[in-house]
């Protein structure tokens, strides 16, 4: 039976009928797709530590070992080897500007598409999978799990989290600094978000990153990035609930929303190359199907220069 969908939301569906949708629509796709090569969307550098060797100039220098480093008075890296049972976690960002959307979707809606994928893609290879899902503060950790059953669980926890109006401006770093305490073992990590942020998660995904495998899910609409020129208009802070009427027929304004939004890609390019996770970067208006072959591609070609 489906949930009854927020004002303005589409309608929500049951776990079951929406893990379904996804089986027929996406995962079946990537299946002949990807030729069942699923190394290229889950595998960077590996989980488990192989080997120590002496560092070359094309290694990745987040893999220094600084103890043994200092011990033999030359750079070292840690090799992994690729271990094919993961557990991964996912860390979801469901604060109000989640709620936003214009195309076909609201950026909530796709980040439980992607979640239910990824979820289902990795526990029917024998995987398990968690979640620590955050709605202004930490609300809940599932407990990793395997099978059907626990994709169908992390779904239905995530649309149990309620729809806020507006709340505390998010703080990812809390989100992520959870992970950091409650997360023991050497995990696969999706960090999935809009990435509208108080300050310091940037180190703090540093931080998660340097012992596991952490990659960063941006979920975007293409109205945050461009505003059309449609006269005067009510704009909302999804997060405090703050309007104010704006003129888009003014090209100054435009002009310098443009640049925020410019400066705000930037910084976020930057934190992630700093943090050195790879970035898997889905819109409302994109096929599921594509964003993740062109993130496997991404990922294939970086390991081919490595």
């Amino acid at each position: 039976m489906s949930a009854p969908a927020p004002e303005g939301q589409p309608p929500v569906l049951a776990p079951e009928a929406v893990l379904q949708r996804l089986d027929w629509t996406v995962v079946r796709r990537l299946d002949g797709l990807l030729q069942g090569d699923y190394r290229t969307l889950f595998y960077g550098h590996g989980l488990d530590l192989a080997d120590i060797r002496e560092y070359q100039p094309e290694d990745d220098v987040r893999y220094i070992d600084w103890n043994v480093t200092a011990r033999m008075n030359a750079p070292y890296v840690r090799q992994y080897h690729e271990d094919r049972e993961i557990t991964a976690h996912f860390l979801c960002d469901l604060s109000p500007s989640l709620d936003f959307g214009t195309v076909r979707a609201h950026k909530r809606g796709v980040l439980e598409d992607l979640v239910g994928v990824l979820a289902r893609l990795l526990t029917r290879h024998g995987n398990r999978v968690g979640a620590i899902l955050y709605n202004g503060t930490v609300e809940r950790a599932i407990p990793a799990g395997g099978g059907r059953a626990q994709v169908l669980r992390v779904l239905s926890e995530i649309q149990r989290s309620p729809h806020l109006s507006h709340a505390p401006y998010t703080a990812l770093s809390d989100l992520i600094d959870a992970a950091a305490r409650t997360i023991r073992r050497r995990s696969l990590i999706f960090v999935v978000s809009d990435f509208f942020s108080a300050p310091g998660w940037e180190s703090a995904l540093g931080r998660l990153a340097m012992r596991n495998e952490v990659i960063a899910v941006r979920v975007t609409d293409p109205r945050e990035r461009e505003i059309p020129d449609i006269g005067w208009v009510t704009m909302t802070d999804a997060e405090t609930g703050q309007q104010v009427q704006v003129d888009t027929h003014d090209r100054g304004f435009r002009m310098r929303f443009a640049d925020v939004v410019a400066r705000h890609e930037g910084s976020l390019r930057a934190a992630f190359a700093h943090a050195g996770v790879d970035l898997l970067s889905v819109s409302t208006e994109d096929s599921l199907v594509q964003a993740l072959l062109r993130f496997a591609e991404a990922r294939r070609l970086r390991r081919a220069r490595h």
